[in-house]
């Protein structure tokens, strides 16, 4: 099942998309918590709450599609260097944060940080760059999850079925502000720099063993690689986490990007004005966004 947050005639809904992808049958979660997204499907339907359709179906064109969860509820969780290739081209370009873990390209536990849920923005809205603040904005696509059952201390054995669903982020990182912070949070955190979407999709629809990811700019196929590929899997990153944080449903961890990202290659091929970024995951869907340069003042 396929979830999307959306637009139409000027108010937020959510919805169900149709078999087909060609509609989208909104449902019935009341109008406050409608601002909250899907979340607020997500948070009903681990309550155990019934959800109703609401109205006739609409057209997918007719629609503007929002980040499926358009304001997370706190810090989006993500990984970094998951993928053994990209932790590899991390250490060779030398681009990456001036941390002393580089020196090791394969990390031994995962590394975690976090993004802000301000970052976040939808399919279609665009990735801003501001040249004041930093000059090598890079793409970082993702397959996203979505927990639903919170929980303390979860065994990696009972890991998965706290997933609700998943969803594809776009790890947007200022690469120059990594290095010169020797910490993550702002190069991650900048307005814009979390693209989602374009919908959610149960867990049941995605095969964790060997889902494609896939991410081209301008055209130009740059990363592609299976979650086959994963250092560390969904279960032990879900387990790492709540070993010592709550949980909670709704929340998201990115679980870290392939090979490809524009620092990896000679010279670096960073973010500019005008580009056109899309990441599709399979089963999931495709999301695009362009990038453009904040308006001045």
């Amino acid at each position: 099942m396929r979830i999307a947050t959306f637009s139409h005639r000027g108010i937020r809904s959510v919805g169900r998309l149709t078999p087909d992808g060609k509609q989208i049958q909104p449902v019935d979660l009341g109008g406050i918590a409608q601002q909250s997204g899907a979340l607020a499907l997500v948070q009903r339907a681990v309550g155990g709450g019934a959800i109703h359709d609401l109205g006739a179906p609409i057209a997918l064109a007719e629609v503007k599609l929002e980040a499926p969860i358009p304001h997370p509820r706190r810090n989006i969780f993500c990984i970094g260097k998951n993928y053994r290739a990209h932790a590899e081209e991390v250490a060779r370009s030398g681009k990456g944060s001036a941390s002393a873990s580089d020196k090791d390209p394969v990390p031994t536990a995962p590394i975690v940080f976090t993004k802000v849920p301000e970052s976040v923005i939808g399919p279609g809205d665009a990735i801003r760059i501001d040249p004041s603040v930093s000059s090598k904005v890079d793409y970082e696509a993702e397959l996203a999850v979505i927990i639903g059952r919170g929980g303390r201390r979860i065994a990696k054995e009972q890991a998965l079925e706290h997933v609700w669903g998943y969803t594809i982020v776009n790890d947007v990182t200022a690469r120059d502000m990594q290095r010169r912070h020797q910490q993550w949070l702002l190069g991650k955190s900048q307005d814009t720099f979390c693209p989602m979407g374009p919908w959610l999709v149960t867990r049941d629809e995605v095969d964790l063993a060997d889902t494609r990811i896939r991410c081209w700019v301008n055209g130009e196929l740059r990363q592609d690689a299976t979650t086959a590929d994963l250092i560390f899997d969904i279960p032990t990153l879900i387990a790492t986490i709540s070993a010592g944080i709550t949980l909670l449903p709704g929340d998201v961890i990115a679980t870290g990007t392939p090979a490809g990202v524009g620092m990896g290659f000679e010279p670096p091929k960073y973010l500019q004005a005008g580009d056109h970024v899309k990441v599709e995951i399979a089963r999931i869907g495709v999301l695009e966004n362009k990038v453009a340069l904040w308006d001045a003042g």
